[in-house]
């Protein structure tokens, strides 16, 4: 049996379709499972060893260019691509017109979220058979519904685990124990204080643990060599890819971060984590995993520097 999976994007929602390809790893252990997604995302269903091709779209980009030569070409390439197998299974957990779109240029029999349990009624139309799915539960878990749904293993699922499949994700080395600050966000309105980082950071740098802050572009990079200069022995990561950043998240003691997708990922690696929400609520999206995280804050309601000590030092296991 052969499956693709499409979840395009962003991060997070990428992040939270993992646990899909675990669930049907455990229930059709000689399955071929392939995912369509975003080419920046590309490396996250890479990490995990049930997924077998993994096929790269760039719809985004190619939105900013519709008149290149170049972009039809791609298409081109990405249509024959997606088309070039044959699948027993298609399964759009997206739920968007252009994820159902996709599915389309796939060839076997297309599965989604039915008109009331969808982001977009209309792409419901777009499918050989369509699944009722809560629209009030977490992302991750209406993910799964949907796939089990669409399988058949919808009776086995509450004996399944809450499985990301990162486990042998290789950890980065250190010579002394690590936390990850998460300070960038695609939104500014997501960020936290940077003093409650600095403060946050010279707590944890008090406890024997180094605070690491990744950043990508140059606005990221500046705020977090900022906080990284306040805080004794903390470093300002360079820019990397997502393998890398995965690496350094697999081995750290703490992460900490805001709503952005490199926190899910923190508790997708199993490691300790704390999700700061300052403008969104974390009910239905907020970080799930089966280690520890704490979920802080709520749209206008930032969590306090008190509060996220309280969560990091009860991860950790030590006195506040």
């Amino acid at each position: 049996m052969r499956i693709l999976l499409v979840k395009t994007s962003s991060l997070g929602d990428v992040i939270h379709n993992l646990p899909v390809a675990s669930d049907i790893r455990r229930c059709f252990p000689d399955c071929r499972i392939d995912w369509c997604v975003e080419a920046p995302f590309a490396a996250i269903p890479r990490l995990h060893p049930a997924v077998g091709e993994v096929i790269p779209v760039a719809i985004r980009r190619w939105r900013r260019a519709l008149f290149s030569r170049s972009t039809w070409q791609e298409f081109g390439a990405f249509r024959a691509r997606i088309g070039a197998t044959p699948y027993d299974q298609i399964i759009d957990t997206q739920g968007l017109v252009k994820s159902a779109l996709l599915c389309r240029l796939a060839h076997g029999p297309r599965y989604g979220y039915d008109a009331a349990s969808i982001r977009e009624p209309l792409a419901a139309r777009f499918y050989d058979q369509c699944h009722p799915v809560p629209t009030r539960l977490h992302a991750v878990h209406r993910n799964r519904q949907l796939a089990a749904q669409a399988l058949g293993y919808a009776d086995r699922l509450n004996e399944l685990p809450l499985d990301y499949g990162l486990g042998a994700t290789t950890r980065a080395t250190a010579d002394a124990p690590y936390a990850v600050l998460l300070t960038a966000t695609s939104r500014d309105d997501k960020l936290w204080q940077e003093d409650n980082w600095i403060a946050l950071g010279q707590r944890l740098a008090d406890q024997g643990i180094q605070a690491r802050l990744p950043a990508g572009n140059p606005v990221e990079r500046a705020r977090a060599e900022r906080i990284a200069t306040a805080i004794p022995g903390a470093a300002a990561l360079p820019a990397q890819g997502l393998e890398s950043l995965a690496s350094q998240l697999a081995g750290a003691t703490l992460v900490v971060g805001v709503d952005t997708g490199l926190t899910h990922l923190g508790v997708a690696l199993a490691r300790p984590t704390v999700a700061l929400y300052v403008s969104t609520d974390p009910g239905l999206t907020g970080v799930l995993g089966a280690g520890d995280f704490r979920n802080l804050g709520a749209a206008g309601q930032p969590p306090s520097l008190a509060e996220a000590w309280d969560a990091c030092t009860t991860l950790l296991g030590r006195p506040a």
